[in-house]
């Protein structure tokens, strides 16, 4: 998947305005054993991930745990050692830019983590934990300034500007995230990483808070990549969805289309696994089952790296790694259509 073109989308689905690119990246952990402990193997946690992301628009990556969803976003952010492939941000190489020439660009990529506890410093206040990005990177001169930028902000993410001078423990989950969010915009950023961010809350505050980051796309037109491993979460959130296995995307497509129209086997697995509310149109469904573990990252099947579990394999299928080809209004890696 190292041509470009295989990542490109219909015109249809996206805007003109490139923000993101990258270009078949790979991140492989090497594993050391022996009694030397030399390198004997590497976890191919990222292998060949192609796709584009344009101005206000909102990709959601999506896949089982272990897939390398987060690893991906790392990675774009730099914070993960690259082992190949290209990252272009805003028309900027940035692949092998060290952390020095990385501090102009996280003020326009910002990250919003999935335990919103884990990602506080339970030491400072809400007032210096949302203003320290303000700080380093010199915005809003004195503190007077970046106070009242810090209010502005808690009541853009729905808190109360009297809540400045508390920490991080008198707040609920859902309010630790809405801070994190807060934190995240605070540098006015062009693109914003959403690593799992509702999944360690309950489902009654993961709805507010999904709400929250639509609210905010719609009005600030922030690029967004929201990691999730719940579809049902990422259907309100993004205008296109990539479906990620073993390190690989196996589709890319519109959300309309993708919910309605599923092309590869494990899309449809996933498709099915989304439980419906109403309990009797619940009971007529087929539901697919994915038979089998996820094969191990260190030594991934040969061929496309699915057909260990796929219903539909055939003896292409372990043979030749399928490549991303546009089918439809999206993209499918299946040898099911050729």
């Amino acid at each position: 998947m190292s041509d470009v073109s295989t990542c490109e989308q219909p015109s249809s689905a996206v805007k003109s305005d490139l923000i993101l690119d990258v270009r078949d990246l790979k991140v492989h952990f090497p594993v050391y054993g022996g009694l030397l402990q030399r390198e004997i193997g590497s976890v191919k946690a990222v292998d060949g991930v192609s796709f584009q992301l344009h101005g206000s628009e909102t990709l959601g990556l999506v896949g089982e745990s272990g897939c390398g969803k987060s690893t991906t976003g790392l990675a774009i952010l730099r914070m993960l050692q690259i082992t190949s492939g290209k990252i272009v941000f805003e028309s900027i190489d940035i692949t092998n830019y060290n952390r020095r020439q990385m501090l102009p660009i996280r003020r326009r990529i910002q990250m919003v983590y999935q335990d919103p506890f884990g990602s506080l410093n339970p030491r400072m206040t809400i007032g210096d934990i949302i203003g320290e990005p303000l700080e380093i990177h010199k915005l809003h001169g004195n503190r007077v300034e970046r106070r009242a930028r810090v209010t502005e902000l808690l009541e853009m993410v729905g808190l109360r500007r009297d809540m400045i001078d508390r920490y991080p423990h008198q707040f609920s989950g859902g309010q630790r995230q809405r801070i994190s969010i807060a934190r995240a915009l605070a540098v006015e950023p062009r693109l914003l990483i959403c690593d799992e961010p509702v999944s360690a809350l309950d489902v009654s505050i993961q709805a507010q808070v999904v709400n929250l980051f639509q609210e905010l796309q719609e009005k600030l037109g922030i690029s967004t990549i929201f990691i999730a491993h719940d579809l049902a979460v990422v259907r309100h959130v993004s205008q296109r969805i990539a479906v990620m296995y073993l390190g690989t995307i196996v589709e890319i497509s519109t959300r309309d289309e993708l919910y309605a129209n599923p092309k590869h086997p494990y899309t449809k697995a996933l498709m099915a696994a989304i439980p419906v509310p109403n309990p009797v149109i619940e009971a007529r469904r087929s539901h697919q089952t994915i038979q089998g573990e996820v094969p191990s990252a260190q030594r991934p099947p040969p061929g496309c790296r699915f057909h260990p579990r796929c219903p539909h394999a055939m003896p292409i299928c372990s043979e030749m790694v399928p490549e991303l080809r546009s089918e439809g209004r999206g993209m499918v890696a299946c040898h099911l259509f050729k």
